[in-house]
């Protein structure tokens, strides 16, 4: 399972959502093992986004479509013939949910059952992951890890949109894929990390902004517990859990788990500690938080560890240090981010004892 070099050579692969901050580490590394990479973006606006960094408008097939128009998603999608595509393009932001709330399931809803009925459609598409969210399972009072069989939930738009794309994929799974021969999976992560991720709202991002330009890092939520994770960590999961129910769609198509290992959640305050003490300098104080959300997120990852052969290979402090050294080089040292983005995903495959 681990040898994923081969497979994606040559293989078509489409990414929606590709110039966000995943979809721009996945496109890199797929087009790094040979792959002929396609991808769906909303917005042009280049300054300070990974993908255009990276130069990645000119290194794969780019279109900007709104996935929420069928009709030229249709058409875009059977022109180019992905075999395996990769849905990430959503409303991200438990903030930007509670603002326009419409728009976050529009956008999530809509966006991903648009895919579902083009890929029912479709003769060329035999792979389909849809990335949801852990936070798609009902609230649970201690720290107890979610599996991937408990009870589905949300109070807030944001998760509870994620909550009605778990539910129509498994709709046309069950009608449709199983009778097609063809591999769909969710996928719910944890919290991920990495250089490049520069979106508003977001905790590493906003400390970074903060120790660049010398200010106090305000902390909404400094007791919360997450399954913060490397950024390569869930995408080498994605990367094996396509090309598995690519082969054997019957056995391998399902919701995965792709979290930490057990025991490892950590709450937001040690997470910046941790990036002060790498970054040498900072100040933290805590402020208030107005909206609600989860306080404990841990996600049981025996499902993937065991089928799948995937565990993480990171722990959270090593995930903070790599991290830290990627804004670093790019922002201090003025390093080319490419350099910096391959360097991580070269270093990542060698440890992980992927190829």
């Amino acid at each position: 399972m681990n040898n994923i070099s081969n497979f994606y050579k040559n293989k078509k692969v489409l990414i929606t959502g590709v110039t966000g901050f995943k979809g721009a580490w996945l496109a890199k590394w797929l087009l790094l093992i040979g792959a002929n990479v396609y991808g769906l973006g909303l917005s042009k606006k280049k300054k300070k986004n990974l993908f255009y960094q990276l130069n990645l408008e000119k290194k794969i097939y780019l279109k900007f479509i709104d996935i929420r128009d069928i009709k030229k998603l249709t058409s875009y999608i059977n022109k180019i013939k992905p075999s395996i595509v990769f849905h990430f393009a959503s409303q991200t932001l438990i903030y930007d949910s509670y603002k326009f709330p419409q728009q976050t399931f529009d956008i999530n809803c809509m966006g991903s059952l648009n895919i579902l009925e083009i890929t029912r459609k479709s003769k060329f598409i035999k792979s389909l992951i849809i990335t949801t969210s852990d936070k798609c399972y009902e609230s649970k009072k201690g720290s107890k890890g979610f599996k991937e069989i408990d009870r589905l939930g949300g109070v807030d738009p944001y998760s509870a949109s994620k909550v009605s794309v778990e539910v129509m994929l498994r709709a046309y799974q069950k009608s449709f894929f199983e009778k097609k021969r063809v591999g769909a999976s969710s996928v719910r992560s944890g919290n991920v990390i990495g250089g490049g991720d520069w979106s508003a709202k977001r905790l590493i991002p906003d400390c970074i902004t903060s120790l660049r330009k010398g200010k106090t890092i305000f902390l909404r939520n400094p007791n919360f517990n997450r399954p913060w994770q490397f950024v390569l960590e869930p995408l080498r999961g994605y990367l094996i859990l396509a090309k598995e129910q690519f082969k054997n769609p019957k056995k391998y198509s399902s919701a995965w788990n792709f979290g930490t290992k057990r025991n490892t959640v950590t709450n937001v305050k040690t997470i910046v500690k941790h990036l002060v003490n790498f970054w040498g300098t900072g100040k933290i104080k805590i402020g208030k938080n107005i909206f609600y959300e989860q306080m404990n997120l841990q996600l049981n990852i025996d499902k993937a560890k065991k089928i799948l052969k995937w565990i993480p290979t990171y722990n959270i402090k090593h995930s903070i240090k790599l991290t830290v050294e990627w804004y670093k080089r790019v922002t201090i040292k003025k390093e080319d981010p490419t350099k910096v983005t391959e360097d991580q995903i070269k270093k990542y495959m060698h440890d992980s004892k992927i190829n």
